[in-house]
């Protein structure tokens, strides 16, 4: 059994909370489990868990909101989405409905800068890394890219690399770390500071998890678990996910 761990579960579906608890709870650790976003944020003030599982969908704050404002109390939190969306949907929601392309692989100057325009202001394009380019050169290839077209460009690797203010017409190209839903967070931070132009995010792989089945695959390259899922399949990836 892997080491007791603190877990929280927030699901507004009862049934699905209290099953995925007792399960936890029978492989010993320690689980508490709310059915609201807000519920969620003060159990995050309260006690510092290890690993927590949101639903997207919750009555009130919803999922993606209550995940940006728990990393804000506690930025090293392990939070991980429960959705049965696609990665691309769930982006799409955080974004408030704005709209959101998704590059091919390779990447074509051409269709960098068509998608760019086609998803208009505060737009998401979605690029995945590229097998012919290292990851530490996907984000700096885009801004490149987008420099030499004439837009205005920032290259940004975290929240620490973020301004307290930008141009509003300023393209964000942001390179950052799995799992993907730092980027929206970093994207929030981006919005509130005056950012209106669009975003490129370049989420980055991690190959060490290739094996691993589907949605935990997942969930460690996002930030997101796909329902449906086997529990014992995530009690066996738990030390991972929470290291």
């Amino acid at each position: 059994m892997t080491e007791a761990l603190r877990i929280l579960v927030v699901d507004d579906d009862v049934d699905n909370a209290l099953s995925l608890g007792e399960l936890l709870e029978m492989e010993g650790h320690s689980v508490r489990v709310v059915h609201t976003g807000e519920e969620a944020i003060q159990a995050a003030i309260s006690e510092n868990f290890n690993i927590s599982f949101m639903d997207v969908v919750l009555p009130g704050m919803n999922g993606v909101e209550s995940f940006i404002a728990i990393r804000r109390l506690r930025p090293e939190a392990r939070v991980y989405m429960m959705t049965g969306y696609s990665v691309e949907q769930l982006l799409t929601e955080a974004l408030n409905g704005g709209a959101l392309g998704v590059l091919e692989k390779p990447f074509d100057p051409d269709a960098i800068l068509r998608l760019t325009h086609d998803v208009g202001p505060s737009g998401l394009v979605l690029a995945p890394p590229s097998p012919s380019l290292a990851f530490s050169n996907v984000g700096l290839f885009i801004r490149d890219t987008l420099k030499q077209s004439g837009l205005r460009c920032r290259h940004v690797i975290n929240s620490a690399s973020l301004p307290r203010q930008l141009a509003a017409d300023e393209v964000l190209v942001l390179d950052v770390p799995a799992p993907m839903l730092e980027g929206v967070e970093i994207l929030k931070q981006a919005q509130a500071a005056g950012h209106r132009a669009q975003t490129v995010l370049v989420p980055h792989s991690r190959s060490a998890h290739s094996q691993a089945p589907a949605p935990l695959a997942d969930v460690a390259v996002t930030g997101v678990l796909n329902k449906p899922f086997d529990p014992l399949d995530l009690i066996n990836k738990l030390s991972q996910l929470a290291a």
